[in-house]
């Protein structure tokens, strides 16, 4: 099916048609999630609720660019909707442990099972990335996890973020130096 077909399709509600929609930006999907949340678990779900979305709004994909690029917005934004949920409530089970003053032993019995020590290290390592990550500014951390997560070309980039290419280069360039200097420390060790 052309992508014209795919978006009627999945308008007058043809289950192949969005099936074959998502075979195609599954993968995709998930590896953009991925990048935003670090964690494969809630890039499946978000991924799940990004198809939710464009089944029931695609009567209102206007068609000025490739279909791919609309998904990418919405699993993008879906991505950045989730984690801003997620800080929500870490902040709400903080502010429970001060008011209730219990020990929160949550994570410590999730990390009681026996784990090689490169996989701690690794893990560790990950979760510092993340941070860093969370700690651009929005615009950068969309760009870059755009184009080396999902090696998404620049082009593409300024279609999904709705900006000029010589500002998602600009984006890009930025993410790295202030990358750099968040990891800097961590690696020289």
């Amino acid at each position: 099916m052309t992508e014209q077909e795919l978006v009627e399709g999945i308008v007058n509600k043809n289950e192949s048609a969005f099936r074959e929609l998502v075979q195609l930006y599954q993968k995709q999907v998930i590896n953009t999630c991925f990048g935003f949340l670090g964690n494969y678990e809630d890039a499946q779900d978000v991924a799940q609720d990004v198809f939710i979305k464009v089944y029931e709004s695609a009567h209102s994909f206007r068609k000025e660019s490739k279909i791919s690029t609309w998904i990418y917005r919405i699993a993008v934004n879906e991505s950045i909707n989730h984690k801003k949920r997620l800080q929500r409530k870490k902040w709400l089970k903080y502010f429970d442990f001060l008011n209730q003053n219990q020990t929160n032993d949550i994570e410590n019995n999730d990390k009681n099972y026996n784990i090689s020590d490169a996989a701690i290290e690794l893990d560790e390592r990950n979760s510092i990335i993340n941070k860093a990550l969370d700690k651009l500014p929005e615009n950068q951390r969309i760009a870059f996890t755009l184009h080396k997560y999902d090696d998404i070309p620049y082009q593409q980039i300024s279609e999904i973020m709705n900006i000029s290419l010589s500002a998602v280069e600009s984006l890009i360039f930025r993410a790295k130096q202030n990358l750099q200097k968040y990891l800097v420390n961590y690696f020289k060790n």
